[in-house]
């Protein structure tokens, strides 16, 4: 199918990595594996279609604090592994990709996984082609409570929606077009980039995050170019 309307952001809610290998009767680790795997196969796909702004939601606050010590030390080596070979990859840089870590991930992350973070930003903060941003320790509850508090901190007297946008994380970026989730749970969690999301197209699949390859991908997008978007009219 060719694809005329291709969603110039889509945003990622990768859901059911433990449930993937529980099926297996395999410790979560190996479903965190699998799907970092899944991740490189969409991110390849993404780039292919031509996507200019993927967001993937790596983590939340709860996923860091109420899980056993030994999923989330497992988690950050995972990462430490993975963004470095993004911090080496070539397409990366022969792409222009810009690269952002989005949340509270500096409060919670140990030193050697933040200065590979803090280096593949700075690394890529001129890029201008395409966005790829990770949302680490996020909540969307907590970036909206934040945005007002830096606003009245500000005391502005005048508040719309250009003043909202400039003070939030995702301020950069521009608005949702695509939701993706995964896992076969069709709901929204804590209010994903709740602002970023008020006008976006939801996708729910039944595969589960490390069963979500490519094809899977551009099938997404094959169903958001059959939608006509009315953007409340």
């Amino acid at each position: 199918m060719k694809i005329e309307n291709i969603p110039k952001h889509v945003a990622i809610i990768p859901d059911g990595n433990r449930r993937w290998a529980k099926k297996r009767s395999r410790p979560s680790f190996f479903g965190h594996q699998a799907g970092a795997k899944a991740a490189e196969k969409v991110l390849d796909e993404a780039l292919k279609l031509g996507i200019d702004s993927l967001t993937l939601w790596t983590c939340s606050r709860d996923n860091l604090e109420r899980r056993s010590k030994a999923e989330v030390n497992f988690l950050y080596k995972l990462f430490t592994i993975y963004f470095k070979k993004l911090l080496r990859s070539k397409e990366i840089y022969d792409n222009q990709i810009r690269v952002r870590i989005l949340g509270r991930w500096q409060d919670y992350v140990p030193v050697g996984l933040r200065k590979v973070l803090e280096q593949l930003e700075m690394d890529t903060k001129n890029f201008k082609q395409h966005n790829l941003t990770f949302l680490m320790a996020y909540n969307g509850t907590e970036e909206m409570v934040e945005t007002v508090k830096k606003i009245i901190k500000e005391n502005e007297a005048k508040i719309d929606e250009k003043k909202i946008k400039a003070n939030l994380w995702t301020k950069d970026l521009p608005p949702v077009d695509l939701v993706i989730r995964t896992g076969g749970e069709p709901h929204w969690s804590v209010g994903f980039m709740m602002w970023d999301c008020a006008n976006a197209q939801f996708y729910f699949t039944e595969k589960l995050w490390p069963d979500f390859d490519g094809k899977e991908f551009r099938m997404a997008i094959e169903d958001y170019n059959r939608r006509g978007r009315r953007l409340g009219a």
